[in-house]
Order: structure tokens, then C-alpha cells, then sequence
């Protein structure tokens, strides 16, 4: 029986993969409820789960993040001094990722379940052990994503602009967005790469 579930585990980890290109069919309901209801099993500081998710599978929806991050990306990468064509092709594949998703989920910090301090130090640790959270969070639901078939992809993006996210969507002031997920069936095998060497990520045995 461990062994089993370790081996159901190792699976499921070593088998996820980023993948960007889906099939244009959608993603029954039931089964995107499904990979949501692992969220809830993350693990969150004093018990708090302070994320929330905005589940976006509306054409119109998507067509509004996706321009709206777009003209912000395009902002950034021309103060980046970047060549007008290559700006254009950059937002367009980012376009074409978002609104081609059959679902995109979009993953908001929710402080206010917190514990709040006078001093800016613990105020900040309190916001980062709420993103670590909504990681743990995220990860469970690319995993069981993996799990029925379904394939993801994590973008960060949000972090970047989450006040164009939040105005997009129409989402209340109460949360921050911070990243997104796209999920849907793979148009193809996702590609194998390295992992770096177990003795690489250890930087101290003690």
C-alpha cells in the first residue's frame, strides 16, 4: 500500500511537464472542479488560505487578460529598448497562449485571513509564507491536472502587473493576482528535459 501510493507520487511529479499548446476542445466542469478541489488541500500559514481563484473559461474573459496584460507587456519591453517587430511577436504568442487555453486560472493572495503586525518586517514575512501557500496551492492543482489527463502551465506574469489583472477581470480590491494557470488537453507530448542532479539542489548536509 505505501509503496503503491509513493510510486502513484513519483508519477505524478515526475511526469507533469509545461505545456503550452492544447486542444480546442473544453474541459468539462466537473473535472475542472475536480482539479480545483486540490487546492483546498494546501498547506497555509495559521490554517488562514489566504488565496483565492478567479476559474476562466469564457472566451470574453480570456480576450480581456489577455489584452489587457498584453498592453502592459508592450509598455515594458519598449522601455526595455526592444525591437518594435520582436515586441509585437512577444505579445502575440502570450495572446495566443492565454485565449487559446480551454481554462485559465488565475491564482490572488487573499491577506486579510493573516495576522496582522505593527512592524513592516513581520507584515512582509506574513505576505511571503501567503505566496509560498499559493505555490503549494498552484502545485496541487497542475498535479491532479496531470493526473486526469490534463496538462498546465505556470505563468507568472501577474506578479508583475497585478493591479491590470485584478481591473480585467473585475476582481474586488481584496485580492492580489500573482500568477495564472493554463490547463487543457495537450496538443502534444511535451518535451523531455534534465533535471538538475539531486547533489546540485543540496547546498548542506548536516
Amino acid at each position: 500500500m505505501v509503496i503503491e501510493l509513493a510510486n502513484a507520487v513519483d508519477d505524478a511529479l515526475r511526469g507533469r511537464r509545461s505545456i503550452r499548446s492544447y486542444e480546442p476542445r473544453e474541459v468539462p466542469p466537473p473535472l475542472v472542479d475536480a482539479i480545483m478541489d486540490a487546492a483546498r488541500h494546501a498547506p497555509s500559514p495559521h490554517h488562514s488560505v489566504p488565496w483565492r481563484f478567479a476559474v476562466l473559461t469564457g472566451g470574453k474573459a480570456k480576450q480581456r487578460l489577455a489584452t489587457a496584460m498584453g498592453g502592459r507587456w508592450r509598455a515594458d519591453l519598449a522601455g526595455d529598448s526592444r525591437d518594435q517587430s520582436e515586441i509585437e511577436e512577444e505579445v502575440r504568442k502570450s495572446h495566443r497562449r492565454l485565449t487559446g487555453a480551454p481554462v485559465v486560472i488565475v491564482g490572488n493572495l487573499y491577506l486579510q485571513p493573516l495576522d496582522d503586525y505593527p512592524d513592516p518586517d513581520r507584515r512582509q514575512a506574513e505576505q511571503f509564507m501567503a505566496a509560498h501557500s499559493l505555490g503549494a496551492a498552484l502545485q496541487n492543482i497542475m498535479l491532479a491536472a496531470h493526473a486526469r489527463g490534463l496538462a498546465s502551465c505556470w505563468m507568472c506574469a501577474p506578479v508583475f502587473c497585478p493591479e491590470i489583472v485584478r481591473d480585467a477581470l473585475g476582481l474586488p480590491e481584496t485580492l492580489i493576482p500573482h500568477a495564472l494557470l493554463t490547463v487543457g488537453y495537450p496538443a502534444r507530448p511535451p518535451v523531455q528535459r534534465e533535471r538538475p542532479p539531486l547533489e546540485a539542489i543540496i547546498t548542506l548536509r548536516a
